[in-house]
């Protein structure tokens, strides 16, 4: 039996009767705005350390440490998160998430010393688990598989523009709020830059539909049209052969997607923790620290933009996962060698920037091409948790080595390394998906 013969054959939709642009405009723009402020809480803490390690008396390792908490409760809630919000739908669920974050990251002005920073760090985690895999989630079931990795593109955007316009705008709170109201520069920086989450968080109630049932704005040959093609994708994965949820775990496809993450975000992580404080050595003030942390940031921007929109119509994925990694480890490479070189240095880390986060709107579009419902929102908060295991063990490490050695020229050369290792990671991958183990939904309806 062929698996055309398998797979229940529904109305053909056109790309036309898809509403994509449209359903593009309502949501991205409101979904970036989320992750953008989810990315500056996460890692405000960055330009914080500038002032308030010597407040508090922080070591960079303690510093390290303290930073790195923010994992251990991320992974600890993040597949229980993901699957309350399965269960709930993403409006109530991504309110609760931003609006305990929010609370969170501006109490960090009570913060006395490392241990209150590593608990309040550790509640930041617990409170924003489950955001990024709900929203990869969400996407999928509002965009169809050749349009996937663009919106990813789209919304991701948010992580480097917190950087592009939360470094700027982080020096300019340390170096002008500093002593408003008695209180530090830095702590003026959590509770400027956490409230904002509360307020949307509970706009998401209002401008956040769960599923395309409730877009008002779609009409009703729309709705049916998104319907039947999801559907239609969603059977043809399915068609390939079903993963259960108590497999999801153990599924050699997952688990090395999972360790290619987690060599990302360790890319990912040393850049947003360390940025300012390696451009802080080359002896800047903390105006120019913000202004020139936001170039590597401004690069991936336009980076990830083309090439999220270049990758979204092609089939081998993974290929489009490992092309910018090979760009990743090159400059961080770079960037080793140049640091007594400002300019060089900073070219080096834009363009290990650019790489990086080009990789995640492709990457997150990979578990949905042989899981689907449950299964894949399993996975992919799996994935998130074992990959953020990095910011665990990364930044006490760092911290460490900083310490020792003076310098992060060492940092740097590990990055590269595990740049490496994800190559080597896609390149298996990819080995299974032309064994046929991994077969694209799209070749799969045109069966």
């Amino acid at each position: 039996m062929t698996v055309s013969q398998r797979v229940p054959q529904a109305a053909p939709s056109s790309a036309s009767d898809i509403p994509t642009r449209k359903i593009a405009r309502r949501l991205i723009p409101f979904l970036c705005l989320l992750y953008f402020f989810a990315y500056l809480d996460r890692f405000n803490i960055g330009f914080a350390s500038i002032t308030m390690n010597q407040d508090l008396g922080l070591s960079m390792a303690a510093y390290g440490f303290a930073a790195s908490m923010f994992f251990v409760g991320y992974i600890l809630f993040e597949v229980p998160s993901n699957i309350v919000l399965g269960k709930v739908g993403a409006r109530l669920w991504i309110t609760r998430i931003m609006v305990t974050w929010g609370l969170v990251s501006a109490a960090t002005i009570f913060t006395r010393g490392p241990g209150s920073l590593a608990g309040l760090r550790l509640l930041l985690g617990a409170a924003e688990a489950g955001f990024l895999p709900g929203i990869v989630v969400y996407l999928s079931q509002w965009f169809p598989h050749e349009e996937r990795s663009g919106a990813m593109g789209m919304f991701q955007t948010a992580m480097p523009l917190a950087g592009v316009l939360g470094s700027p705008v982080s020096a300019l709170i340390l170096t002008h709020m500093h002593g408003v109201s008695g209180l530090p520069g830095w702590k003026w920086l959590f509770l400027i830059q956490g409230l904002p989450s509360v307020a949307l968080g509970l706009s998401c109630l209002w401008l956040l539909p769960s599923r395309p049932a409730e877009a008002k704005w779609l009409t009703d040959a729309q709705r049916a049209s998104l319907e039947r093609k999801l559907e239609a994708e969603r059977r043809a994965t399915e068609a390939g052969g079903h993963v259960s949820l108590r497999q999801v775990f153990v599924e050699p496809r997952v688990v090395m997607l999972a360790v290619l993450l987690f060599c990302l975000i360790c890319g990912s992580t040393g850049i947003g923790f360390f940025l300012p404080q390696i451009v802080k050595d080359f002896g800047f003030s903390t105006v120019k620290i913000g202004m020139v942390t936001a170039i590597p940031y401004l690069a991936s921007v336009v980076g990830m933009v083309l090439w999220s929109r270049f990758a979204n119509h092609k089939d081998d994925r993974i290929r489009y996962v490992a092309i910018p990694t090979v760009l990743a480890g090159c400059g961080f490479l770079l960037a080793a060698c140049s640091l007594h070189t400002p300019v060089v240095a900073v070219i080096g880390l834009s363009v290990a920037c650019v790489g990086i986060f080009s990789t995640f709107p492709v990457y997150f579009t990979l578990p949905q091409t042989f899981l689907t419902g449950t299964s894949a929102a399993a996975a992919i908060a799996f994935v998130n948790s074992v990959g953020n295991i990095s910011g665990v063990v990364e930044p006490a490490f760092i911290g460490w080595t900083r310490d020792v050695s003076g310098g992060f020229t060492f940092m740097l050369f590990i990055l590269a390394g595990l740049m490496a290792v994800a190559l080597v990671l896609c390149w298996r991958f990819a080995a299974m998906v032309r064994s046929g183990a991994v077969a694209s939904p799209l070749k799969r309806q045109s069966v």
